[in-house]
């Protein structure tokens, strides 16, 4: 956990491993910087080393607004090169204590301010992305002797995929699991880290994730028959994650219509 915990040895971890992901080097001193502009480009990443999540603790900077970066920071980020990718997905999988991995088909993933909005999933992901996802999260997993679930964020460019971050547990973009799955994410990690059986999850039909975030509940939405709510309970407070609405059917059509008419009630 701790290798993974911090995006520094996290990132030394997919170079040992020769997997792609942005360029990017650890940003110790503000005299670093024109260097960093000629090496990654005009548009640079910079993320703390440890926390942050939903897009905090992270800058996007240009040259002209490296003040903008509070004096703390150095020594304590990272700075990645901007990417400009067409797509962002999400591959979360299980390891065994036997060595055994499986994996559910990708995730696209749609971010706003930094916060996870929306996820979709497909019975059948791009073959080619969910091949090279899967070797890449695998290697990962093995090189750590990890137990229980791992999700992988990556970025769609034409070169493939690159490795954005990791997340050692249950994830986010996999909640969707919940009702669009044999198994579940959740079920899938207990399964692991009680070394019971690992099959590998059937996914039959398109499923969307809708995070809330910052509203109260509205029990409209469960007027929708597709419509399945998962709340958190916690005190509503604005940008925060209190529980998402999850959505699946075999009719596309019906589906489209059913988050058409879930959108004004959002």
């Amino acid at each position: 956990f701790p290798i993974i915990a911090d995006r520094l040895t996290q990132k030394q971890l997919f170079d040992k491993l020769h997997l792609p992901t942005a360029p990017w080097q650890l940003l110790a001193d503000r005299s670093e910087w024109p260097a960093v502009f000629d090496r990654l480009g005009e548009l640079a990443i910079v993320k703390r080393r440890t926390g942050g999540y939903d897009g905090r603790g992270q800058w996007r900077l240009r040259a002209n607004e490296t003040e903008q970066l509070p004096a703390e920071c150095y020594g304590e980020c990272i700075v990645e090169q901007g990417i400009n990718f067409s797509g962002e997905v999400s591959l979360v999988g299980a390891r065994g204590f036997d060595g055994s991995t499986v994996f559910y088909p990708l995730t696209h993933n749609l971010h706003q301010d930094g916060i996870l909005r929306t996820s979709v999933a497909f019975p059948q992901a791009n073959a080619q992305q969910q091949a090279q996802a899967e070797e890449m999260l695998s290697a990962i997993m093995q090189e750590l002797g990890y137990v229980g679930v791992m999700a992988m964020e990556c970025f769609v460019t034409p070169q493939g995929l690159l490795i954005n971050e990791l997340a050692p547990r249950v994830h986010n973009s996999g909640h969707w699991t919940q009702n669009g799955a044999s198994i579940s994410q959740f079920e899938l990690h207990l399964r692991a880290i009680t070394d019971l059986p690992l099959p590998q999850p059937v996914v039959n039909n398109p499923s969307v994730m809708i995070n809330l975030i910052g509203s109260d509940v509205n029990y409209d939405w469960l007027k929708l028959p597709l419509v399945h709510l998962h709340w958190y309970d916690k005190e509503v407070r604005p940008g925060r994650k209190v529980g998402h609405l999850n959505l699946t059917d075999s009719d596309t059509s019906r589906l489209t219509a059913t988050l058409e008419a879930l959108i004004p009630l959002l």
